[in-house]
C-alpha cells in the first residue's frame, strides 16, 4: 500500500463531514419534518450525540491498536478466523453502503433535474469520477475536502437572501407535543452520525495523530449545526409542510429571488450538492478498497479501484429498485442498520480489546514475579 501518504486531522475532519453531511443535507429535513413537525430543528441536536460517542469509540481503537485500520485490529482482537469474516462483515457494509449513497445520489439527480437521462448515465459518471480520486490517494481526498469545504456552505450563506419568505410564527408553540416527536425525528439523523465510524479507516494516515479525536467531535458539531441551519430555514419557509415533500431544500430554494434578477438557484444548489456527493462517494468507495486490500494483504490497492467501482455500480442496482425504497431504507432500515454496525459493534469491539490487554497485562505481571522468584 502507499503507506508513505499523509493528511491532517484537519483534513481528516473535513472528509468526515462531508461523509456525514453531504447526503443528509437532502434526505433528513423532510423524514424529520414528518415526526418532528415545527420542533425538525431539534432533532439533529439529539442525533448528534450517537456521532460524539462513536468518534470516541474509533479513537480509543485507534489508540489501543495505532497504524491499523478495523480491518486489521479486528483480527487482533478476534482471532484470524473470526476476525477475517468480522472484516468481510465491514467490506461489504461500505461497499452496500456506498452503493446505496450512489444509487440515492443518481434519484435525484434524475428526478429532479436529467429526467430524461438514463439512470445508469448517472451513476456509472460519478463512480468514474470519485474512482481517479480514490486512485490519486488518501492525500488527493485530504486536499479535495479542503478546495471544496467553502464552496459547499455557499447555500448557507444564500439563506438570508430568503428573509421575505420567512414566516418566524411557523416556531411556534416550541415542543406542543413535548420531546418524543424530537426524539422520533432523531432516528434517521443518528444513523447519518454513525457513518463518522468510517474514521476508522483514515486514522492510519493522520499525520498529527494528537488532534485526531478533536477533528472528528469538530465533525460531528460542524453536522449537527448546518442540519439545525438547515431544518431552522426550511421550517421558517414550509412549516409544517417541510415533511410532505421527499427534498424540501431544493423545494425551499426555489423561492429564492433577488431583485427579479437571481432566481432558480435551486440548479446552483445542486451543482454545490454534487460537489459534496463526489467527496461523500470518494470517502466510503476508498474504505471499501483499502479495507479489502489490507484483508488479502495487498502492497497496493490501487489494482482493486476499477473492480470495486464496478461491484458499486452493480450494488446501486441490486440493492433498491426505485426511489421509492430508497426513502423507505433511509426512514425505516438505516436508523438500526447504520449504528448497529457503525456503533454498537465497535462497543463490543473496544470492550474485548480492553478485556484482552488486561489479559495481557497480567499474564506479563505473573511472568515477572515467576522470573523475580527463580532468580
Amino acid at each position: 500500500m502507499l503507506g508513505n501518504e499523509k493528511i491532517s486531522a484537519g483534513q481528516m475532519g473535513l472528509l468526515m463531514f462531508f461523509a456525514i453531511s453531504a447526503s443528509a443535507v437532502t434526505v433528513i429535513p423532510g423524514i424529520t419534518g414528518k415526526y418532528a413537525q415545527n420542533d425538525l430543528w431539534l432533532s439533529p441536536i439529539w442525533a448528534s450525540i450517537i456521532g460524539y460517542v462513536t468518534v470516541y469509540l474509533a479513537y480509543r481503537l485507534h489508540q489501543l491498536y495505532p497504524k491499523q485500520s478495523i480491518i486489521q485490529y479486528s483480527q487482533t482482537i478476534l482471532g484470524s478466523f473470526l476476525g477475517k469474516v468480522t472484516s468481510l462483515f465491514f467490506i461489504f457494509f461500505y461497499l452496500h453502503l456506498t452503493g446505496l449513497i450512489v444509487r440515492g445520489y443518481a434519484e435525484f439527480v434524475v428526478g429532479n433535474f436529467l429526467t430524461r437521462t438514463p439512470i445508469s448515465v448517472v451513476m456509472i459518471s460519478m463512480v468514474m469520477v470519485a474512482a481517479l480520486a480514490v486512485r490519486g490517494g488518501v492525500e488527493v481526498l485530504g486536499r479535495t475536502a479542503q478546495l471544496f469545504f467553502f464552496i459547499f456552505l455557499i447555500p448557507v450563506a444564500l439563506m438570508p437572501t430568503l428573509l421575505g419568505s420567512m414566516k418566524f410564527q411557523y416556531l411556534f408553540p416550541i415542543l406542543e407535543h413535548g420531546l418524543k416527536p424530537t426524539f422520533l425525528g432523531a432516528a434517521s439523523p443518528q444513523a447519518w452520525f454513525s457513518e463518522i465510524f468510517i474514521m476508522a479507516f483514515f486514522l492510519p494516515f493522520v499525520s498529527n495523530q494528537e488532534k485526531s479525536m478533536r477533528a472528528g467531535m469538530w465533525s460531528v458539531f460542524g453536522t449537527m449545526m448546518l442540519l439545525t441551519i438547515i431544518n431552522v430555514f426550511i421550517l421558517l419557509v414550509m412549516g409544517r409542510q417541510a415533511g410532505d415533500f421527499l427534498y424540501p431544500v431544493m423545494v425551499a430554494f426555489r423561492y429564492i429571488s433577488v431583485a427579479d434578477f437571481f432566481q432558480n438557484l435551486d440548479s446552483v444548489v445542486m451543482g454545490i450538492w454534487i460537489i459534496g456527493m463526489f467527496q461523500k462517494i470518494s470517502v466510503f468507495y476508498y474504505a471499501s478498497v483499502i479495507g479489502t486490500s489490507q484483508l488479502l494483504g495487498l502492497r497496493d490497492y490501487r489494482p482493486l479501484v476499477l473492480p470495486f467501482g464496478i461491484l458499486v455500480v452493480i450494488m446501486g442496482f441490486w440493492s433498491v429498485p426505485d426511489q421509492l425504497h430508497v426513502s423507505a431504507f433511509d426512514t425505516f432500515a438505516f436508523p438500526f442498520y447504520g449504528p448497529l454496525v457503525q456503533t454498537v459493534f465497535p462497543i463490543l469491539l473496544l470492550i474485548l480489546a480492553f478485556w484482552q490487554k488486561r489479559g495481557q497485562a497480567s499474564h506479563a505481571e505473573r511472568t515477572a514475579l515467576s522470573d523475580d522468584t527463580e532468580s
